[in-house]
C-alpha cells in the first residue's frame, strides 16, 4: 500500500537548494536508491540559476533512516548543496475541493499586486497549491493552482481585486476540459484589427466624422446598432467598389493576432470572426489567417457601386450570440468548451453565451461584464488565460511553417 493511500504510511521529505547545474536530480535519486525507497512526490524549480528540489519517499528501516540522512547530506555538501531533510506521514493533504486555475497579467507585475491577488484567494477560503510563470513578454503572465474555493465567488473577488490594482486577472475551473480542443470566436473591429472598417470606407467616401461619431455611440451602447448601422451605411452610397480592395490593404492586424490564431490552429482549435462589419474585409481576413469561420454584414453593390444598404442576415449583438452557438454546433464543441473575444457592447452577449468571455480592452460597460479582461495591446496574450505557454509558443513557431498570411 502505497503512502498517498495510507496516511500513515512513515515518509521522509528530502528539500535541495542550491545552484542548479546539469546531474542533481539524478545524483539525489542515485543516493536514495540505495535505501530501497520509493517515491511519493517530486517537485523541481529553477530560477535564475538556482535549484529548490523536493522529494517525498517512503521512510527507509529506522536503523537506516540516520544513516540516510547522513548521505544524503554528505553528497548535498560535496556540491556545495544544503539540504533539509523532515520525517513525517503520508502524501501531501488532500486539496479542497474546487479546483481553479487564476491567471494574472502583468504590465508589469509589482509585488504589491501579488500581495494583493494571493491575500483575495485567501480571503474566498482558496489554498494556493502551485505558481509558475507562463510568460515573461510582452507582458508578465503568472498561473495560480488554487483549491478549495469555488471558482464562480473567486472570479468574482478577484475581478474586483484586479480593476483596483490595475492587473488583468481570469480564472476558470480546472479539469480536463481545460485541455479539450476548443472554439475562439472573435470580434474583428478593434478587437481582431486595430481599425473600424466603416471608418476605412468612410475615409474614402469623405465622411470619416459622421461615421465616427456614430460609431461610437454604439460601442457605447447609446443607440441602436442596426439602425446604427444602415445610418452609417446610407453614407456610403455612391461609392466605387473597387474601394473595396483599397481597404483591405489598409487593415492592420491588431499586435499578436497572427501569433494567436497560428498557435491556436497547430493546437487543433477552430477559430472564427463575427462583425458587425462586411463580408468584404472578414471573407478576405478568412483566407489570410486560415479561420474556419467568418460571419459579416454584407455591403449591397449594384452596377460596381455601393448601394449604401446592407444585405442578408444582419449581424448585432444577438447575432453574433446565435452565430457562437451556429460555429459551436458545426464544430463539435459545446458551448461550455467556446472562448469569445470582443471589446464593444454589441459584443456583450456573445461574451456571456461562451465558456469563458474575453473583453479585450474594452469599454468599461462590457470590462464589468465579461468574466475577464485584457487591457494590454497584445492580442496573443489570450492565450496564457488557456494555460499556454510563451516557451510553448515560441517552440511550436521553432518547428513549424507558418500559416498562409502569418
Amino acid at each position: 500500500m502505497s503512502a498517498s493511500q495510507t496516511p500513515d504510511v512513515p515518509t521522509v521529505l528530502v528539500k535541495i537548494f542550491g545552484k542548479d547545474r546539469p546531474g542533481i536530480t539524478a545524483g539525489l535519486f542515485d543516493t536514495l536508491a540505495a535505501f530501497s525507497v520509493d517515491v511519493v512526490d517530486i517537485e523541481q524549480v529553477v530560477t535564475r540559476g538556482r535549484i529548490v528540489l523536493c522529494a517525498l519517499v517512503t521512510a527507509p528501516t529506522v536503523t537506516s533512516e540516520g544513516e540516510l540522512r547522513a548521505t544524503v547530506h554528505s553528497w548535498a555538501e560535496s556540491l556545495k548543496l544544503q539540504a533539509e531533510i523532515i520525517s513525517g506521514t503520508g502524501d501531501n493533504r488532500p486539496r479542497g475541493s474546487g479546483r481553479s486555475h487564476v491567471t494574472v497579467l502583468g504590465h508589469p507585475l509589482t509585488a504589491e499586486n501579488t500581495a494583493a491577488i494571493a491575500a483575495s484567494i485567501t480571503g474566498t477560503g482558496g489554498n494556493i497549491d502551485r505558481i509558475f510563470r507562463l510568460a515573461k513578454y510582452p507582458v508578465t503572465a503568472v498561473e495560480f493552482a488554487v483549491s478549495g474555493a469555488e471558482t464562480a465567488r473567486l472570479r468574482t473577488a478577484l475581478a474586483t481585486q484586479a480593476h483596483e490594482i490595475g492587473v488583468d486577472v481570469a480564472v476558470v475551473s480546472a479539469g480536463l476540459h481545460r485541455r479539450a480542443q476548443r472554439l475562439v470566436v472573435m470580434d474583428v473591429d478593434s478587437t481582431l484589427i486595430q481599425d473600424e472598417v466603416i471608418e476605412l470606407f468612410a475615409a474614402h467616401a469623405g465622411c470619416e466624422e459622421e461615421v465616427a461619431e456614430v460609431t461610437a455611440r454604439a460601442m457605447r451602447g447609446e443607440l441602436d446598432f442596426e439602425q446604427s448601422l444602415h445610418a452609417r451605411v446610407a453614407l456610403l452610397a455612391g461609392l466605387d467598389a473597387s474601394v473595396v480592395d483599397k481597404v483591405r490593404s489598409e487593415v492592420r492586424l491588431t499586435s499578436g493576432a497572427r501569433t494567436l490564431i497560428r498557435t491556436l490552429k497547430r493546437l487543433g482549435y477552430q477559430v472564427g470572426v463575427v462583425s458587425g462589419g462586411f463580408t468584404q474585409v472578414t471573407d478576405d481576413l478568412k483566407v489570410r489567417l486560415g479561420l474556419d469561420f467568418a460571419s459579416a454584414n454584407t455591403l449591397e453593390v449594384v452596377d460596381g457601386k455601393l448601394t449604401g444598404r446592407v444585405t442578408g442576415e444582419i449581424v448585432d449583438r444577438a447575432g453574433k450570440a446565435r452565430l457562437l452557438r451556429r460555429f459551436a454546433a458545426e464544430a463539435g464543441v459545446p458551448l461550455a468548451q467556446t472562448v469569445a473575444i470582443g471589446d464593444g457592447a454589441n459584443d456583450l452577449d456573445m461574451l456571456n453565451t461562451a465558456g469563458l468571455g474575453v473583453a479585450f480592452n474594452a469599454k468599461p460597460v462590457v470590462r464589468r461584464a465579461a468574466h475577464t479582461a485584457v487591457n494590454v495591446p497584445f492580442l496573443d496574450t489570450v492565450l496564457y488565460l488557456l494555460g499556454i505557454t510563451r516557451e510553448e509558443v515560441e517552440a511550436a513557431d521553432a518547428d513549424t511553417e507558418p500559416l498562409q498570411g502569418a
